[in-house]
């Protein structure tokens, strides 16, 4: 079956958004979620927990590895790791419709509160915390 397209000729989905848009993830895991009877359980208590949880289940596969390990996943570990991905950014786009909150416009704030705190001028190449920097320094 063919996907249909937008006007600008980019693939769109059922909703007509384009299949990688946030807003069309959000759509999906809503339908899924309501078609179930999940959103019951889809507290932002008990989101934010299985969103930790699955942080610990990601982090698992990194434990123990080297740097130089963890930069060079085989492709049977990749695919692990991306689905420990997409568990964490299916809760974050639920919690984000469960709150009402924008996760792009979040991000965005945020980026520009750490560009604040960490002037690239003042931090280049140091990664510590903000806190850590006496007052000459950042």
């Amino acid at each position: 079956m063919p996907q249909a397209t937008s006007p600008s000729n980019q693939p769109t989905d059922s909703s007509g958004l384009p299949p990688d848009s946030l807003a069309a993830l959000d759509a999906r895991l809503l339908a899924f979620a309501r078609i179930r009877d999940w959103e019951q359980f889809h507290s932002p208590k008990n989101l934010s927990m299985a969103l930790a949880g699955e942080c610990g289940e990601l982090l698992e596969h990194f434990q123990w590895l080297t740097e130089a390990q963890s930069a060079d996943l085989s492709p049977d570990k990749r695919r692990e790791v991306a689905h420990e991905l997409a568990d964490i950014l299916i809760y974050v786009v639920r919690l984000c419709e469960r709150l009402d909150i924008d996760p792009i416009a979040a991000a965005y704030e945020k980026i520009a509160m750490n560009e604040a705190r960490y002037p690239a001028d003042r931090v280049r190449g140091d990664a510590r915390r903000a806190a850590e920097y006496g007052d000459s320094e950042a």
